[in-house]
């Protein structure tokens, strides 16, 4: 004698209305919907004393040659004017520094480069402090001998 899915459904325990899924819901997959993010701000601005503060730490930064700068000026020159100009200044400065050592790198080769190599290094120090100084005070500082690569 054969059976019908009713009484093999019997012996399960289960209901035929179970074993089936409900007529909303049957052969559907929905995909959970989420909120689209907000759109993310942009840099806030600083205040005057954490301006003049990065705006100092870069400087200082420049007597490790250009890689403080570079950093500096990529993640604060939408800040804030006065610490955009101080990262870009300080930027322009140690690649100007930068060249100057390579170009007394090449000279060493006849003897006048070692002068210029030492005489990098020091102005590199004392412009470095100058302007750390100036950043300090809220003063705006350009550095003389300097190439603008960046504004």
């Amino acid at each position: 004698m054969r059976r019908t899915d009713a009484e093999d459904s019997a012996d399960l325990g289960i209901t035929p209305s179970a074993a089936v899924p409900s007529a909303p819901y049957a052969g559907r997959m929905t995909t959970p919907q989420y909120p689209q993010p907000a759109a993310q701000p942009g840099p806030q601005p600083m205040n005057p004393s954490d301006e003049k503060m990065w705006a100092t730490l870069v400087h200082v930064g420049g007597i490790f040659y250009f890689l403080p700068s570079l950093i500096g000026y990529l993640v604060l020159k939408d800040r804030g004017p006065f610490v955009r100009a101080h990262t870009a200044a300080a930027l322009n400065f140690q690649l100007t520094m930068l060249i100057a050592s390579l170009v007394g790198t090449v000279l060493s080769i006849i003897g006048i480069g070692l002068v210029i190599l030492l005489a990098v290094y020091v102005v590199n120090i004392v412009f470095s402090i100058i302007a750390a100084v100036k950043a300090s005070r809220g003063e705006w500082y350009t550095y003389p001998l300097s190439i603008s690569f960046v504004s």
